[in-house]
């Protein structure tokens, strides 16, 4: 099925939808794991198959987590720590500004304190230092003498920094999970690895790890796992950093899948129960404390607060707010953050609406290059990814920054942003990323010059710019019941890689439909199949969005009878997923319409 999508009525990208094929025999993996054979579609849908696979995915246990001394560099690294902590040097932590970079930090500054470390944490501002560590920050650990650097969540490609710190005498950690930097000669690729001391990063060419999409607070996790082993620490004491290397990986929008999954799975234990009073005053204002929090939670509500202060203000504050031990100070910064996370919805959604005309100039462009001087370079790839859904294209919003143009993208699948950026690189002043995201500077001469590029290099043909969306199965309301509702839970947590499941039905009456919501957008429905089988139903969307589409499809009769609860002749194909709703102590399914045409 294909059809174009619609936003306030007006098409504009195309979209194909798909039923998962795979195969298996669900039937015996339901018997085996004591679940429906739905379920055992969905997980096969996962790329799910084999028993250690899925007993990872449906039994998943920290020991099942794979040992942190299969990254390359670890023994390296630990070594150099064990020497300095004997020695009582000055250690600096420099992180990113991001969730992971923050949660990074909180793992690495407070269990070296424990181990009794003379150990700091710089923080880069996003404006006047730009991404990681660069060489002013290392000319100034020289000066506050500082014998030892460790960076997370950053530090691969800035190997002019971690030179410059060599040569004034200090040591470097590297840990990361980005992209190694590369430079490609007669089709061979050389890698260029900073010359720190030990660097552990996943995406090493030859770094043995079996996963590579962990983020880099996990890498810091696995470090202070390692270090504490060779220290003969409590191994169960290095559990109570899990919680946030699994905020960190649901914040940077990795794979849940594999270690992932599991690493998650247990964090959220941990996060439930938390001591830490920061995190529990940052679910106290958003009225979370007294539910079971999970991964929609993190990446929706928690995490974008903790990103918010990096953005707009400084990262310190949400590092301060993990780190608070007064009552009343973890309150105020909460709420500070919860404020700015408001403020950076507002940034966000002006600078789109400015992204959105500017891009109309170029819509004939496979790759959306948008230049937007006055927009907020903190908000740059939020609006990044918001027009690349609008066009299902690779897109970079660009803004003028106090050093010269910078910018964020986002990409789709089939287009892997940093091999092509790499292709422009005499075009940047600085660039990182992966596959799916990546961040750069140039002078502003050389935006055209990029966009250009990047455009006659770009292979995406019309049909990769045709959105592909997966229906788990094609599945009857009559199946939506409430046992398996409660069932689907054994999935989760989900996120990129794990995305909750969907299902479909084709031919679905509309008997009734009513918008309601102080701002008109949430839409419920009663629904019926083509048996017969009468459902509830909720869309979350702008009410004149759906009223666009069934009036230009069905005409604004069959749209006012809709309206009024009488028969009309609306039928709709819909992507959906089934919820339990709880009224009055009475609960019954009804259906969240995800998409329809």
């Amino acid at each position: 099925m294909q059809r174009p999508l619609f936003i306030r009525g007006k098409a504009y990208a195309m979209e194909k939808w798909f039923v998962f094929s795979k195969r298996a025999d669900f039937d015996q993996i339901g018997r085996d794991y004591g679940i429906s054979p739905i379920l055992a579609r969905i997980i096969r849908n996962r790329d799910v198959e084999g028993k250690s696979a899925l007993d990872a995915y449906l039994k998943g246990n920290i020991n099942m987590m794979h040992s942190p001394w299969r990254l390359k560099g670890m023994e390296e690294a630990v070594k150099i720590l064990r020497s300095k902590l004997k020695l009582s040097r000055k250690i600096r932590i420099v992180s990113d500004y991001d969730i992971d970079g923050i949660c990074s930090a909180y793992i690495l500054v407070t269990a070296l304190e424990e181990l009794g470390s003379f150990v700091d944490l710089r923080i880069p501002d996003r404006v006047t230092d730009g991404y990681g560590i660069n060489v002013k920050m290392v000319e100034e650990a020289a000066r506050d003498g500082i014998d030892t650097i460790v960076t997370c969540d950053n530090g691969i490609a800035a190997s002019e920094a971690v030179a410059r710190a060599k040569d004034l005498g200090m040591t470097v950690i590297v840990t990361d999970h980005h992209e190694v930097p590369y430079e490609e000669a007669f089709g061979k690729r050389e890698y260029l690895l900073p010359e720190a001391d030990a660097v552990i990063d996943p995406k090493q060419p030859d770094c043995p790890y079996p996963y590579k999409e962990i983020c880099g607070a996990v890498v810091a996790y696995k470090l202070i796992e390692a270090l504490y082993e060779r220290m003969e620490v409590d191994s169960r004491v290095v559990l109570k950093y899990l919680q946030y290397a699994a905020v960190a990986t649901v914040g940077d929008v990795v794979e849940l899948l594999g270690e992932n999954r599991i690493l998650v799975q247990q964090g959220l234990q941990f996060l439930n129960r938390t001591p830490n009073l920061g995190l529990q005053k940052l679910a106290e204002v958003h009225d979370l404390q007294n539910r079971s929090i999970n991964s929609y939670h993190i990446g929706f509500v928690l995490g974008p607060c903790l990103n918010a202060a990096g953005r707009i203000k400084t990262a310190k504050m949400a590092f301060e707010l993990l780190r608070s031990t007064e009552e009343e100070e973890a309150l105020q910064l909460a709420k500070q953050l919860k404020d700015l996370n408001a403020r950076r919805k507002q940034m966000t959604e002006e600078g789109v609406k400015r992204a959105m005309e500017d891009a109309k100039a170029f819509t004939r462009h496979p790759v959306l290059v948008i230049y937007v001087p006055d927009c907020h370079e903190s908000v740059a790839g939020i609006i990044a990814g918001r027009i690349r859904d609008h066009y299902y294209k690779p897109t970079i919003i660009l803004t003028s920054g106090e050093q010269g143009i910078k910018g964020s993208g986002r990409s789709i699948e089939g287009y892997h942003m940093y091999e092509e950026l790499s292709k422009c690189k005499h075009l940047l002043t600085r660039f990182g990323g992966h596959a799916m995201a990546a961040g750069l500077s140039l002078e502003e001469e050389n935006v055209d010059l990029l966009r250009n590029l990047l455009n006659r290099n770009c292979r995406l043909s019309t049909e990769d710019l045709v959105q592909k969306i997966w229906i788990d199965v094609a599945m009857p309301f009559e199946y939506a019941s409430i046992d398996l509702v409660e069932q689907l839970q054994i999935l989760e947590p989900f996120g990129k890689g794990n995305e909750r499941p969907v299902f479909a039905e084709k031919g679905v009456s509309i008997l009734s439909l009513r918008i309601v919501g102080e701002k008109k957008n949430v839409i419920r429905l009663k629904l019926a199949n083509s048996s017969g089988c009468i459902m509830q139903g909720v869309c979350f969307e702008d009410g004149e969005t759906m009223l666009s589409y069934l009036k230009e499809k069905f005409g604004e009769e069959e749209v006012r009878k809709a309206l009024d609860g009488s028969p009309n002749q609306i039928r709709l194909n819909i992507i959906y997923y089934p919820r339990l709703n709880d009224y009055r102590g009475y609960q019954d399914v009804e259906v969240t319409i995800e998409r329809y045409m």
